[in-house]
């Protein structure tokens, strides 16, 4: 009977601390960002939200566009902030993710800068201008430029795919160099301008209103947050939405983050 008592006495103890675990698991939240005003928007507007709910909220930082998305589609992340619906469904296409957007973002907008000059009216034949190399932001780039006639895309194509390649007329024979976006920062001391994503030029210490041109983001450019198809409806992700669409984290826009653009649910 001793023996009997003392092998239910292991049994019931080795299984508490799974069911406790069970249990925290429900209120643990994994959410990753790309470094900046991404990160920075969860850490100070989402997570504090989260945690008066409960949750225990772990923030995961990404240098890049990649692995955010393959780290959620892994089941490492929860979620993530960083990308346009555009990029999402791009990339969730091309490497067969199942992953959906939830909901809106802000996001801080893509920029011209430059070392060299305080507007367009100094750019000069043959300038080189750096820009981002993923496929959905190249093109939001080339936009920017034809939109303030530095170049001219030919007719009839599509501006959420455009490439270097579908140029119509660039008078002044501009180079177009694309880079890695989190890269875009440090050709500012060689190139003539960058056109950075908002977020990698925050996170390099350039400021918004430093921009030669600041773009007017439309809102298929505004940021989405992303969770796996299977937990669309689910009860975490329910609250993360909940979060994003708080009076608190309108606040923090408000006070650490002026001049993002904004979906209208946060106007």
């Amino acid at each position: 009977m001793k023996v009997l008592r003392s092998l239910l006495i292991a049994v019931v103890a080795a299984a508490l601390p799974l069911s406790l675990a069970h249990a925290d698991d429900k209120k643990a939240l994994t959410i990753g960002a790309t470094a900046g005003p991404n990160y920075d928007q969860l850490k100070y507007g989402i997570k504090p939200v989260l945690e008066k709910q409960g949750y225990h909220v772990k923030l995961v930082e990404f240098n890049d566009y990649v692995q955010p998305n393959l780290a959620l589609a892994s089941g490492s992340l929860d979620a993530n902030l960083f990308q346009h619906v555009i990029y999402l469904r791009k990339f969730s296409a091309d490497q067969k993710l199942d992953l959906v957007d939830v909901t809106q973002a802000p996001i801080a907008p893509l920029g011209l800068y430059s070392k060299k000059a305080k507007s367009l009216a100094e750019l000069k034949e043959g300038a080189r201008i750096t820009l981002p190399n993923d496929p959905s932001n190249l093109a939001r780039a080339l936009v920017l430029l034809e939109q303030n006639g530095v170049v001219k895309l030919k007719p009839g194509i599509d501006p959420l795919r455009a490439t270097e390649k579908d140029l119509a007329e660039n008078p002044k024979k501009i180079q177009l160099l694309p880079i890695e976006a989190a890269q875009l920062p440090r050709t500012l001391d060689d190139a003539d301008f960058s056109l950075i994503t908002g977020n990698f030029a925050i996170a390099s210490g350039l400021k918004l209103q430093e921009a030669v041109v600041l773009e007017k983001t439309p809102d298929y450019y505004l940021n989405v947050v992303a969770v796996r198809s299977a937990d669309k409806d689910s009860e975490k992700t329910r609250a993360i939405v909940a979060a994003f669409h708080s009076p608190e984290y309108r606040h923090v826009l408000d006070t650490r983050f002026p001049g993002y653009a904004r979906p209208s649910y946060l106007k």
